[in-house]
């Protein structure tokens, strides 16, 4: 018969604290973060203390240290376009080699995935996607939109009190992030403080600045076999400055749409005329025609959407 005389005496004296640092493999998800992710210092800084808390607290359980799993659901708050979505696959990456999730997935969804347009229709849709979601990571994007006080037919309340039941009786096997707008946000935990009080940690995801955003659409570009040319380079900045003051600018996400676009006027350009001969940089350079052709410059400051 094991005495508690034993389990004391089968806990180790000392831990190894390097050798389980790179056992667990933390050290490359961050730097796969840094990696994929450009500026977003707070943001960085922020995920590794998380990692550095769940590391010691996965230390403290094996010295009999630890009294139960600490509270891991999370706030995401920011505009579109500023890393939100991939930062939420790191953490899962890192709940999950420290054992605090058993399958280390995420299951992003809005609104639509949970409430139902009917009586009886939002309990099931909302304990589907928990049931997938389960040993993971829930990640609800726009959360805001589950509460719309001003439809008293709305069946977002429904799914709003499944989640918090949830979030609390199964958050040893459930991790869930909200994000959003900070403002709107901010209203929504102001409205649902069950939320709030189940939220362990606020992380705000600031807008990327010109020189940023110049970097990520340069590595997307080469992530895709293309460059820029000087005049390239200073007809995209001169872009970014335009497009970060028309509607609707979601930072990394404009980044890319507007690369595409761009590639497609390249593509254009070279397709004009069919007797050219064309070599392999003819296919990878962007030229400042196929950025300045955007009708972003077109509106102007101010103006409407951009393209």
């Amino acid at each position: 018969m094991t005495t508690s005389a034993d389990n004391e005496a089968a806990l180790p004296e000392q831990i190894d604290l390097r050798k389980e640092f790179n056992e667990v493999g933390i050290g490359e998800v961050l730097d796969q973060l840094d990696r994929e992710l450009i500026g977003l210092k707070p943001v960085k800084t922020r995920i590794r203390e998380i990692a550095a808390l769940l590391l010691v607290e996965r230390l403290r359980k094996r010295m009999g240290l630890a009294t139960g799993n600490p509270t891991l659901h999370m706030s995401f708050t920011g505009n579109p376009g500023t890393g939100k979505t991939t930062v939420a696959l790191r953490i899962a990456s890192i709940l999950h080699r420290l054992g605090f999730v058993r399958r280390g997935h995420v299951v992003s969804v809005t609104r639509d995935e949970l409430v139902g347009q009917y009586i009886g229709h939002t309990a099931p849709k909302t304990k589907e996607v928990l049931k997938k979601a389960m040993g993971g990571v829930l990640f609800i994007d726009e959360a805001y939109y589950l509460y719309r006080p001003e439809n008293e037919r709305d069946y977002g309340q429904e799914a709003i009190e499944i989640l918090l039941q949830v979030m609390e009786n199964q958050r040893d096997d459930l991790v869930v992030i909200l994000a959003g707008y900070a403002d709107r946000m901010e209203k929504f935990f102001a409205s649902n403080p069950g939320f709030r009080s189940r939220i362990a940690h606020h992380i705000d995801f600031p807008d990327y600045g010109d020189d940023e955003l110049l970097s990520i659409g340069e590595g997307m570009l080469r992530e895709q076999n293309y460059h820029f040319d000087a005049d390239a380079r200073q007809a995209f900045e001169r872009y970014i400055a335009t497009r970060k003051t028309q509607p609707l600018f979601a930072n990394a996400r404009s980044i890319r749409n507007a690369l595409d676009r761009i590639r497609l006027r390249q593509a254009n350009r070279l397709i004009a005329d069919l007797d050219r001969k064309l070599t392999a940089d003819d296919l990878m350079t962007i030229e400042a025609k196929d950025v300045l052709a955007s009708r972003v410059f077109e509106m102007g400051e101010g103006s409407g959407r951009g393209t």
